[in-house]
């Protein structure tokens, strides 16, 4: 087993804490400071989310994406033919984006979040993996004008973000992690996001992984052991039925195993964690599962998320017989 989580982190700690990142978002959209400034102040929040991360004991820790707006605006601001639109929901969450529109043809341009997994990595002291919005996601919440089908745009952004991969391989990433929780929405479209899958990892030599969340892969097993990745992320909270879906077929590929409510400020009791971990670990052996929230962490107060990887992390602990 290993600890990991699925990516964001809470970018704002409770008070009183000094939430500097917002102020300094803020005073830059005013005017009265520089972008250098802004840099300097989301690296010194990256390196807190680090450290939260690893003192809670998470063997597998990303950089919390303090640099991301949301998952969609981050890349499309960077890949040539999006345009910025406004605020729209995110699924049926109560956060909110920036709908990209696409303008024009997608041309990767320029690496996106490389210099965010090398910073990552300079102040870990523990692994880091990358992690990077999948192309069917990134496609749906997109507004599209120009494209005659949604397979095109797909297709071309895989395209787009393979190239995302493979800089983020020669930059050293032995583990990418591809999130495309818009899947469970549109599951007909299960053999687009597959072919999609191949152009990105027809060329990688590292360890991959696609991350589903907010719902169950009902219609989409055993079809998904078909996805060319080394970890299947699945949600166990919000896809409960999940538990049984994988019952069905021997589930043959490693198991991104997401039991902690990442949007319930409710802590998990260490005990109820176990009791999830031994279940699953009669339908997956242990030695094959990532243990994780079910989605990224963004969601919860910075005190909550940190007290519940605590939490998750002395559960694996107790079930390895550490504890």
């Amino acid at each position: 087993m290993i600890t990991t989580v699925v990516g964001n982190y809470p970018k704002i700690p409770n008070y009183p804490r000094e939430a500097k990142l917002r102020k300094a978002i803020a005073d830059f959209e005013k005017g009265k400071i520089t972008k250098e400034i802004l840099s300097r102040i989301e690296d010194d929040v990256t390196i807190e989310v680090i450290n939260e991360q690893v003192n809670a004991g998470v063997e597998l820790i990303t950089d919390g994406q303090i640099r991301w707006e949301d998952a969609q605006t981050y890349f499309a601001k960077k890949i040539k033919g999006f345009s910025i639109n406004g605020l729209i929901r995110y699924f049926d969450t109560n956060t909110y984006y920036r709908q990209p529109v696409v303008e024009n043809k997608m041309e990767w341009l320029t690496p996106i979040c490389v210099n965010d997994f090398r910073f990552a990595v300079k102040h870990s002291p523990v692994p880091v993996k990358a992690v990077i919005t999948g192309p069917y996601t990134l496609a749906r919440l997109s507004k599209n004008n120009h494209y005659s089908s949604i397979n095109d745009l797909v297709l071309d952004l895989a395209d787009v973000l393979a190239k995302e991969a493979n800089a983020l391989e020669k930059a050293g990433a032995t583990f990418i992690q591809i999130d495309e929780p818009a899947i469970l929405k549109y599951k007909d479209d299960f053999s687009l996001l597959n072919e999609a899958v191949k152009v990105i990892t027809r060329n990688l030599n590292v360890k991959t992984a696609l991350y589903t969340y907010f719902g169950d892969i009902d219609d989409l097993y055993p079809d998904i052991l078909e996805l060319p990745v080394d970890v299947i992320g699945l949600d166990f909270v919000m896809g409960k039925n999940n538990f049984d879906i994988i019952k069905t077929t021997s589930f043959t590929k490693e198991l991104g195993f997401g039991i902690v409510d990442a949007r319930n400020t409710k802590i998990e009791k260490i005990d109820e964690i176990v009791n999830n971990i031994k279940r699953i670990s009669n339908i997956v052996p242990e030695r094959k599962l990532y243990v994780n929230p079910n989605c990224g962490l963004e969601f919860l107060p910075r005190e909550n998320a940190y007290n519940k990887l605590v939490n998750m992390v002395k559960a694996v602990n107790k079930v390895r017989g550490i504890i």
